[in-house]
């Protein structure tokens, strides 16, 4: 009988050197953190490279500015983020974020009503954005190859796309939904190749109003399934004020966690500033 060979696996290798190599309680080399401590700790340290992250919600949720957040965070821990926007070119975008940063009323920047208190605020927060690893594009283009392009220079261990819908599918199918799930394939695909962690906001597709509860579920997604399919993290934002004006605290804002591929479910409690547009951790707020 002949001798049976063992075969040696590099990836496998590389993991057990990277596990050795890794400080006992740290995240792993390919985590990318959100910034926000309990979501961070929910997820294991933070979303990861060769990840889709979808963020979902209804209109007026704060998906958008929760992903500008989110953007905002992650380069101020250190990781390059690229992020396209469909709804706002550069200068609206920051301007938001200067509003995020410097917790300030987008009006009043507008204005030039800002207090004096307000405005050293603002020329801080102008300060920290000048330096940090964020990139703004929007999504114009013909294809999403053509669309994401200028991202690849910049080697972005973050890719957030703002949002799903307004993203160009690689080839054009007969229904919205067959577009929207060629896209996250796509995405999917990018994330794994490029070796990055791409989020993508997404509308919900389906209807709740005759649900007593109102939370966002994966079947809410729609697109034929492909959210469900296709994502390896699906955060929702629900705000029960929205559902039920007077009958939830104003800007409480539950984060679910409806799908985690690699670990658990669950829940995590932020607050919405809607004059800043600004999300805090609840448990952690800043300082």
């Amino acid at each position: 009988m002949s001798k049976q060979r063992r075969i040696q696996r590099p990836s496998l290798q590389n993991l057990m050197r990277q596990v050795d190599a890794q400080t006992p309680g740290a995240p792993s080399p390919d985590t990318v953190p959100t910034g926000f401590p309990s979501i961070d700790r929910l997820l294991g340290g933070g979303l990861r490279r060769r990840d889709l992250i979808v963020v979902g919600g209804d209109v007026g949720v704060g998906k958008s500015a929760f992903a500008l957040a989110l953007a905002l965070r992650t380069a101020h821990a250190g990781h390059t983020v690229v992020f396209f926007s469909g709804e706002m070119d550069e200068d609206r975008l920051l301007e938001r974020a200067l509003a995020i940063e410097g917790r300030a009323k987008i009006d009043d920047l507008r204005s030039a009503t800002l207090t004096e208190e307000r405005r050293a605020a603002i020329g801080a927060a102008a300060i920290k954005l000048r330096d940090l690893p964020l990139v703004v594009y929007p999504l114009t283009g013909e294809g999403v190859d053509e669309v994401l392009e200028p991202a690849w220079g910049h080697q972005p261990a973050l890719l957030v796309v703002d949002y799903l819908q307004l993203l160009p599918p690689p080839r054009s199918r007969s229904t919205r939904d067959e577009d929207a799930a060629e896209t996250l394939r796509t995405l999917k695909a990018l994330a794994l190749s490029r070796h990055i962690a791409c989020l993508t906001v997404a509308q919900l597709g389906v209807p709740r109003t005759a649900r007593s509860d109102r939370r966002p579920n994966l079947d809410d997604y729609g697109t034929l399934g492909a959210v469900k399919q296709h994502a390896d993290i699906i955060l929702s934002l629900y705000r029960e004020e929205m559902d039920n004006p007077g009958g939830g605290v104003e800007g409480a804002t539950e984060l679910i966690v409806n799908k985690n591929r690699n670990g658990p479910t669950g829940f995590v409690d932020l607050y919405f500033y809607q004059q800043w547009m600004r999300f805090e951790d609840m448990l952690d707020p800043d300082r």
